[in-house]
């Protein structure tokens, strides 16, 4: 006899990250996994290797001063704040705390891999909800809830499409919604938006015991490595995540930098100007090529080539020492993801993709 995971574990896909190396180009440009080119703040590494000298000491098992920086900045209440090791931790500790096998959780169609993931790993049934207009179906989820639906995940704006779902949108999906049902607004890519109808879930969350949000310092915040995430939520749900939580999650230089970064709002939003900037640059320059490109508020955009092109020009680029995220897996064949990279790196992409729509890359 050999030990045996439980039956719903065979056949898990675990998640695959953007890849970060090509065969035969040394340092290749990675515009694959929606990293910040614009960087951290200093103030934050400063702070990083300041704590070189406590690695012999636990962290704040509570991350007590960075949660109430949090709260300062963004006008919250402290103690509904929940820090994590990245946002995808918190993700995984609401469906590890709240389904089980034979439950149901709904996300996007096109949305992140790791809420089916997880779901698997718990027993639970993932429900697909095709988008509309790349973001969320706030109609189409509504009609997918059943008596076994725990939560409702909405990557909000969506990754991999870029696109977003209104504050009017989320506030009638949650109005829909069971009370024993819980409403997870995933803003990991909160601080890239700027339309006026968009807002990230603090008020529903303030409003309502079966609504959370979670944010992350991985994208404009430029921490990804650190991997530091937090939510907010309500007592009744952050309870639970308390209890089964890692004790000491958050590792104290993360913890450091993470408080600084979040205090140099002004770096923050020099980095949302960049940000924004080239997205609509990048945006215009595709366009004009002839393609369409989903209308983002991300850092990222999602590009469709024409029937049977993506792969060939996904495979000039990676050739060319350009590393972007070709989507056949998530049921997007014609789509590439481009991350917003340096201001060389977006000049320099497009033109690839212009020599291999020309012809070049066909030879």
């Amino acid at each position: 006899m050999q030990p045996k995971a439980h039956s719903w574990i065979e056949g898990l896909a675990p998640y695959k990250a953007g890849k970060a190396k090509v065969d035969g180009v040394e340092n290749p440009v990675k515009l694959s996994a929606n990293e910040s080119t614009y960087g951290p703040s200093p103030k934050a590494l400063e702070a990083y290797q300041k704590e070189a000298v406590s690695l012999h000491r636990y962290p704040d098992p509570a991350s007590s001063e960075l949660s109430y920086a949090i709260a300062r900045v963004h006008n919250l209440d402290a103690r509904r704040i929940l820090c994590g090791a990245g946002s995808d931790e918190i993700l995984t500790l609401l469906i590890h705390s709240f389904a089980g096998p034979e439950d149901e959780i709904i996300h996007s169609q096109y949305g992140f891999a790791v809420y089916p993931i997880q779901a698997q790993a718990v027993g639970a049934r993932s429900i697909a909800v095709p988008n509309k207009d790349w973001a969320a179906d706030v109609d189409g989820i509504l009609a997918a809830v059943t008596a076994r639906t725990k939560l409702v995940f909405i990557d909000n704006p969506n990754n991999p499409t870029g696109a977003y779902v209104p504050w009017a949108e989320i506030k009638r999906l949650h109005a829909g919604l069971p009370a024993h049902v819980i409403l997870v607004l995933d803003a990991a890519y909160g601080e890239c938006a700027d339309a006026e109808d968009y807002q990230a879930g603090e008020a529903l969350v303030e409003a309502f015991d079966n609504v959370i949000m979670t944010r992350t310092f991985s994208k404009l915040y430029a921490l990804a490595a650190l991997r530091v995430g937090w939510a907010y939520g309500s007592e009744a749900i952050l309870d639970p995540l308390h209890r089964v939580r890692m004790p000491f999650n958050v590792n104290t230089a993360a913890q450091a930098a993470a408080l600084a970064a979040v205090d140099d709002q002004e770096h923050l939003k020099k980095a949302v100007f960049y940000n924004k900037k080239w997205r609509e640059i990048l945006t215009a320059e595709l366009v004009a090529m002839g393609l369409n490109v989903v209308p983002s508020q991300t850092n990222f955009l999602l590009v469709e080539f024409p029937e049977g092109t993506a792969e060939n020009v996904y495979e000039y680029l990676m050739k060319n020492g350009y590393i972007l995220r070709y989507l056949p897996g998530q049921g997007l064949p014609n789509h590439i993801r481009l991350t917003i990279g340096s201001e060389q790196e977006n000049n320099s992409v497009i033109a690839l993709i212009k020599e291999c729509m020309n012809g070049s890359g066909y030879e």
